[in-house]
């Protein structure tokens, strides 16, 4: 045994294990295996041209010598990016831990109380500094959340605008650039026709329907809102602010001007810059939008007893109900950056916000008193941390660069300074004493910093914020520590037992994956630094880019796509890009599979497409006839086919090549969601099927852990034709020659997470990802097989095999008075987490094992699986009093004095006898999800508001 071999530790089944599980399915290896599962004209001919693997030791040092290439200067670029101080207590017990890093989405909210807590903290947060009714509990980055501003203001139009197609929306000149290019991305496909100009002259016009403002602007200028706020509610324009968060506790909250959406991030409490993400962004509006708001918004209901319990409320999975008529196409959060977010005031709380803020905010005036007195002109009348001089900007960058300083050059004639939590006096002192060199004058030496105050009393902060116990209790390493760990033992996640989840692949997120993402020279480099500042990234990032393609078999990839559905979204634009570029801006059809992700249509829609829907086979597969009559219907305005594969049912269609060729026959592109490469690594490619672009979720099949509901990175692959047109970013030169407009705000979007997935090729090698791939495939197979008698398998492959995942049917249960839902909940008892609940097919669950999980893992989760068949035998529909519907049981009620069930305490906590070594308590019973939605609480309140609702 090769106790070197990373593939060994990441790989779960041992050799033994593996013939004993082809010997139970009927096979005598894993080639028999795979040939009798995959369609023989897609196999790949050769291996993976990959380099051979490291072992976890030389990964380390190598990612080590990495981190030296990069330069982590004094950073005073801001730009929506600032250096912070991660408390110890929140990076050793959150960011290091699995137990908050390997959590899954909270779709089951008895079994992820936890951060469902922490979430409530980040909305709270939000809520408080914002001055809205109702926040979401994160979003990707900035940029992104200020076009979902903009989509929402479009959708919430009233009737006469609509009417009268009012479909201006003005940007402020003053907004970060990345934001406006994302705007631009994301404006132009759903028909609004952006607006940038000055604010001051603004004429507050009726063919507006909406405005967005940068509060402090791009330069530090804080304007005044309130009166710019006012004018436009009175012209029937609604108002979005993005607004820098630190700030916020010094100035007036927005939304006590009037504004109707906030928006911006949550970077600067406490999170690596990381070379641009991944970061939480928020974004808080008023009540009466919180059906268009995007994402996720966490709720607060009752359970089966009447107890507070939390839950994510209205928006859930909304892209799987709504799809092509969703509001966006975002499906996850941030949730571990949010996580993290929220914790950091919680630690700090009100007065320590306060300290900090007023520290950044008083040394930004010492500086500059300084250079004011060195004779430079700063013109910022009202700012919060940055300063804008009017100087020669090429001699103050000359010599900035020399004594390792970055500062921002907005023009030739300005230089931008922004102060952060992590400036110290000796800091400010040296930057006084480049300008003073700058200006061949003696420095001035400041000693102390004393009060200050550069803001129009009219935008001063007069409202309180975070008046919650939570926000003023932790505030010692002790209790914090204990607070997260409070939260932490409500959540099951990877460290305690299998995550069988269908599409989403909870695979192992090895350690030494994981490790450099504390580095300081990985999380402390600005995304808009200096190229020659940022090798080590440009290193790993350009590395990972050319394994992503060697995979995929395309010629091109761009890492910016910060999610699986920003993925989607910039895959389809690349194809827009395309076709316009042959004149053919008339193709806009896209064809849907009806069993595609939710995600898939909403995207579509986001890229200016209209939504065809294609038939499915009984056996779950594409109608290959219905999809070829439709392409030939719309071959003069076919644009795409969005096609997952293997299918969103878990088989490999044989018919794949033909498919592809029909799109391309008729003058489509094909784009293959990537939710399923995990069963396509090193034996087959989107390539070789024949498809032009996929994304890919590197929290899925490459190993970046899921933290809860994010961070996710979906980057898309790409074929020869659509190179040219990868995103490009208004500040760093990337993307294709004829580049679409930014589609995250950094340029490699949430580029420190890629640090993961880069390690997990590095050390698996061509021979260990093709591994893992039938290991996934054979782990699949074998809980089907082992399943078969107690679970009908849906959908099988022509040879009677699933690909690494399949869905099992519990609707014949309906006869027993069981639903899925009872089989997720009552599975939490047995200490598993559900597979995906009624995705694709109502009334199923989906399974996939991963490769990571052993067999004895997996022969504990059949045997649960198994033994709840035998209690759905012993019921009736007349009998509701039983133990799947009254699962999960908590601890509470196995205690307590009474027990008014027809079974014992032992049957309804203990059924397995493993399950007594592993104990993990649900701590609330059944959540109430209709009572949650009709009394809607997304806040931290007191208690008797939660009474009274």
């Amino acid at each position: 045994m090769n106790t070197n071999a990373f593939a060994l530790r990441h790989i779960g089944p041992r050799e033994d294990d593996q013939k004993h599980m082809l010997n139970t399915i009927g096979l005598d290896s894993l080639d028999e295996l795979i040939y009798e599962t995959i369609p023989n004209d897609i196999r790949l001919k050769n291996g993976l041209n990959l380099d051979e693997p490291m072992t976890e030791h030389e990964y380390l040092l190598h990612i080590h010598d990495l981190s030296k290439k990069n330069k982590a200067r004094k950073t005073y670029i801001g730009l929506g990016y600032h250096p912070t101080i991660m408390p110890a207590v929140i990076q050793r017990n959150i960011l290091e831990n699995p137990g908050w890093y390997t959590a899954y989405t909270p779709y089951q909210a008895e079994i992820a109380q936890g951060r469902l807590e922490a979430l409530l903290n980040f909305q709270t947060m939000v809520i408080d500094l914002t001055g809205m009714e109702i926040a979401n509990a994160s979003l990707l980055d900035e940029s992104t959340a200020a076009a979902e501003a903009m989509s929402l203001l479009f959708a919430v139009r009233e009737r006469d605008q609509k009417k009268a197609d009012i479909n201006k929306f003005f940007v402020s000149d003053n907004i970060l650039p990345q934001t406006l290019s994302l705007l631009q991305t994301r404006a132009n496909p759903i028909g609004i026709e952006l607006v940038v100009g000055n604010e001051e002259t603004f004429d507050f016009s009726k063919d507006f329907f909406g405005a967005i403002l940068q509060y402090p602007g791009k330069d530090g200028q804080i304007t005044e809102i309130k009166s710019f706020i006012n004018k436009a509610n009175n012209a029937n324009i609604k108002v979005a602010v993005a607004a820098d968060i630190l700030s916020l506790v010094k100035l007036e909250a927005p939304g006590k001007f009037g504004a109707d959406v906030v928006v911006g991030t949550t970077q600067r409490f406490g999170i690596p810059m990381g070379y641009g993400g991944p970061h939480a962004a928020y974004f808080a509006t008023k009540e009466a939008y919180k059906r268009d708001l995007p994402g996720r918004i966490i709720g607060v209901t009752k359970d089966a007893n009447g107890n507070r319990a939390l839950r994510m409320a209205l928006q859930t999975r909304e892209q799987h109900i709504k799809r092509d008529k969703a509001t966006s196409n975002i499906c996850t959060a941030q949730v571990l950056l949010a996580v993290m977010a929220s914790m950091y005031a919680v630690y700090h709380g009100p007065k320590g916000l306060k300290f900090i803020a007023n520290k950044v905010h008083n040394k930004a005036s010492a500086l500059a008193n300084a250079l004011e007195k060195l004779g430079y002109e700063q013109i910022n009348t009202s700012y919060f941390d940055t300063l804008q001089i009017k100087t020669k900007a090429k001699k103050i960058k000359k010599l900035a660069t020399e004594k390792k300083v970055n500062l921002f050059y907005p023009d030739s004639e300005t230089v931008t300074i922004s102060i952060n939590e992590t400036t110290a006096i000796r800091d400010i002192n040296y930057l006084i004493a480049l300008f003073a060199e700058a200006a061949n004058k003696e420095t001035i030496v400041i000693s102390e910093i004393t009060p200050a105050n550069n803001l129009s009393k009219t935008i001063e902060r007069q409202t309180d914020f975070l008046t919650e116990p939570v926000f003023n209790t932790y505030h010692s390493e002790t209790e914090l520590m204990r607070y997260i760990k409070f939260l932490e033992r409500k959540d099951l996640a990877l460290n305690h037992s299998m995550i069988s989840l269908g599409s989403c692949t909870m695979k192992l997120n090895a350690a030494s994956e994981m490790l450099p993402l504390s580095w300081f020279k990985w999380g402390n480099i600005h995304p808009f630094a200096p190229l020659k500042q940022a090798k080590g990234y440009l290193t790993v990032l350009k590395a990972l880019e050319d394994q992503l393609t060697e995979i995929t078999g395309f010629a091109a990839t761009s890492l910016q796509p910060n999610s699986g559905a920003q993925g989607e979204f910039a895959g389809l634009m690349v194809i827009k890009a395309y076709h316009e570029s042959r004149n053919d801006h008339h193709r806009n059809i896209c064809l849907i599979p009806s069993s595609a992700h939710g995600t898939n249509p909403a995207s579509a829609v986001m890229a200016g497409m209209k939504v065809i829907v294609t038939k499915s086979t009984e056996e779950g597969n594409i109608d290959v006839d219905d999809l070829r009559e439709k392409a030939v219907l719309h071959k003069d305005n076919l644009s795409a086919l969005m096609v997952t594969y293997p299918s969103t049912h878990g088989v490999y269609e044989s018919a794949i090549k033909e498919i592809t060729k029909i799109i391309h026959d008729n003058g489509g592109q094909v784009y293959m969601d990537g939710a399923n490469m995990n069963a396509q690594v090193g034996l087959t490619n989107p390539g070789n099927i024949g498809a032009d672009v996929c994304h890919l979720n590197l929290h899925k099949t490459f190993a970046i852990p899921h933290g809860g509901g994010g961070p996710g990175v979906g980057p898309i692959c790409v074929a020869k034709q659509l190179v040219p047109f990868l995103p490009g970013n208004p500040l760093v030169k990337i993307g294709g020659e004829k580049a679409i407009t930014a589609i995250s705000a950094a340029p490699f979007g949430s580029a420190l997470a890629c640090l993961i997935s880069y390690g997990y090729i590095k050390m698996l090698g061509a021979e260990g990802l093709t591994q893992s791939t039938k290991i996934a495939i054979l782990n699949a197979n074998y809980i089907k097989h082992r399943l078969h008698g107690s679970f009908d398998t849906l959908y099988s492959g022509e040879r009677g095999r699933a690909a690494h995942e399949m869905i099992v049917d519990c609707r014949p249960f309906k006869a027993n008075g069981i639903e899925v839902t009872d089989i997720a909940k009552r599975l939490m008892d047995y200490g598993f987490h559900a597979p995906t609940v009624s995705f694709p097919v109502a009334g199923t669950l989906m399974i996939e094992p991963t490769e990571s999980e052993s067999k004895a893992e997996i022969d504990r989760f059949c045997d649960a699986m198994i033994a709840i068949k035998k209690e759905i035998d012993g019921v009736t529909k007349e009998d509701e009093n039983n133990v799947l519907k009254n699962a999960p049981h908590t601890l509470d009620m196995i205690t307590a004095n009474d027990w008014l069930f027809p079974y014992s305490r032992e049957k309804a906590a203990f059924p397995l006898e493993f399950v007594r070594d592993n104990k993990f308590w649900p701590s609330v019973r059944r959540v109430d999800d209709a009572y949650g939605d009709r009394n809607l609480i997304c806040s931290c309140v007191p208690i008797e508001a939660y009474a009274e609702a």
